[in-house]
């Protein structure tokens, strides 16, 4: 028998029909589904009088218009609260399942999937959201898909999709002081570029990944895309399996032990080949900050912008655009700059994890002047968690507000804006022009360097006030 890959394993098994020279049609075992690029695809169903085909596999949560303080009042804006409306008026009328502003699981759809045991191992996943690679972490073929898509899987529970070719990455080695699973994504797009893995599903293995918590792994597979790829995924292992057990979703399916034989299958087979293969080692990484306004614009928080942006002159073009856009120089030191926001959340960095690493290092600190900090839970569970450990006594203590859950300062499409010409050390995942509003400069980073320029006030390697 071929030696396959996990992602072929996954594919093949959900493969309806194969297109003569064109697309697989490929079976989604789950759809999630939110307010921004529902409505249209819901209509499209109306229109043509179909009924969604397999409605219990769709999930539904409101999360990116939503507005992160006083959640029990009325949207403010008119677009977001139709928004809002719209999703809750089509669950309501196809019979799915919906959890919505003030729901107790309402969140991030790429939060509570995981935390409620939706996102299983070998599945196959879609939402309307180029972030759906989260889900990858837990060993699924899990994708963005644009909003006809969404209405093809409604009315189908099958999306056409040209398969990808494969990569593998191997990470080895141990994490050095201060980085974390967000610097080590950063890092590989900033050497492989915003582009250098088009075309490619990546599966992450390696010592490094494997010592990862769940959590830290759903941040690698988050930013895969952010390299261009289809999407990335790793293996299940027992971490994994240990993360899953007596979810709420998982104890309403199959007996968990057999489940857990299956699951356990799910890897590349030994000597398989990749059609690419790169290895790194952890020693290499360092706390990492991006400078520019594509997510490959990284370098350590301890390190000088580049003198230029590649090996022509459009490259060159392109890089001083973005120093311009954001108020760099060729050669500056970026650490010590001035910073005015801080954010701390999404579906890249909005986790039970990322707010205690963030009060590890505020604790018994004091909130620099003049910064305007968000921290915004992914959903109400790590809301209610971050009360129950005591991590909002840190924050309040700190001078910091512990705000409702949502998408937030992530993107510009709810209440949470940065001014224009203002900086933003964020935890979430992109840092295009206007993406945090129009005009705002984004400096992506782990939560440990977001808390360390909450403290400081600038770009601050968060070694600083770490232990020894």
């Amino acid at each position: 028998m071929k030696a396959k890959t996990l992602f072929d394993k996954i594919w093949d098994n959900h493969v309806v029909y194969s297109i003569e020279d064109g697309p697989d049609v490929i079976y989604i075992d789950q759809h999630y589904i939110h307010e921004v690029t529902s409505p249209q695809a819901f209509s499209g169903l109306d229109e043509r009088g179909i009924p969604v085909f397999r409605p219990s596999q769709t999930l539904a949560t409101a999360d990116h218009n939503i507005p992160t303080k006083d959640q029990h009042l009325q949207i403010k804006d008119e677009l977001s609260r139709i928004q809002v409306e719209k999703l809750t008026e089509n669950c309501r009328k196809h019979n799915i399942k919906l959890f919505g502003l003030n729901n107790p699981n309402n969140g991030i759809v790429h939060v509570i999937g995981p935390e409620l045991g939706y996102t299983r191992p070998g599945m196959t996943i879609v939402c309307g959201d180029s972030h759906t690679s989260t889900h990858g972490a837990f060993g699924t073929i899990a994708f963005g898909i644009g909003t006809s898509e969404v209405e093809m899987v409604l009315a189908t529970q099958c999306v056409l999709q040209t398969k990808p070719k494969t990569m593998r990455i191997t990470i080895n080695g141990n994490l050095n002081k201060g980085v974390t699973s967000k610097d080590i994504i950063m890092y590989i797009i900033s050497k492989l570029s915003s582009g250098g893995a088009t075309g490619y599903f990546v599966e992450y293995c390696g010592t490094a990944i494997e010592k990862l918590s769940m959590e830290a792994r759903m941040t690698i597979c988050n930013m895969t895309i952010e390299m261009g790829a289809r999407g990335g995924l790793i293996a299940p292992d027992e971490i994994t399996f240990d993360y899953l057990k007596g979810r709420p979703e998982i104890l309403n399916q199959s007996d968990w032990e057999s489940t857990l034989t299956q699951w356990k299958n799910l890897k590349s087979d030994p000597g398989v080949k990749f059609d690419h293969e790169i290895t790194i080692l952890t020693s290499e990484i360092k706390p990492m900050i991006t400078f520019g306004t594509n997510p490959g614009m990284a370098i350590p928080v301890s390190g000088f912008i580049p003198q230029s942006g590649g090996q022509d002159d459009k490259d060159d073009a392109s890089f001083i655009k973005s120093l311009d856009y954001m108020g760099f120089k060729p050669g500056e030191k970026i650490s010590g700059h001035k910073v005015d926001y801080v954010f701390l959340g999404s579906c890249t960095n909005g986790r039970i994890e990322d707010f205690r690493a963030f009060a590890s290092i505020v604790k018994g600190r004091k909130k620099a002047p003049g910064i305007i900090a968000l921290l915004v839970p992914g959903s109400r569970m790590v809301e209610e968690q971050v009360k129950k450990e005591g991590l909002l006594e840190i924050f309040n203590d700190a001078g910091f507000e512990l705000r409702q859950p949502g998408c937030s300062s992530c993107l510009a499409m709810n209440e949470d804006k940065i001014p224009a010409g203002k900086y933003a050390v964020s935890t979430s995942n992109r840092n295009f022009e206007g993406r945090q509003g129009p005009g705002s400069r984004t400096l992506l980073a782990s939560p440990l360097t977001a808390a360390a320029a909450a403290i400081s006030g600038k770009i601050t390697d968060p070694t600083e006030f770490m232990n020894n």
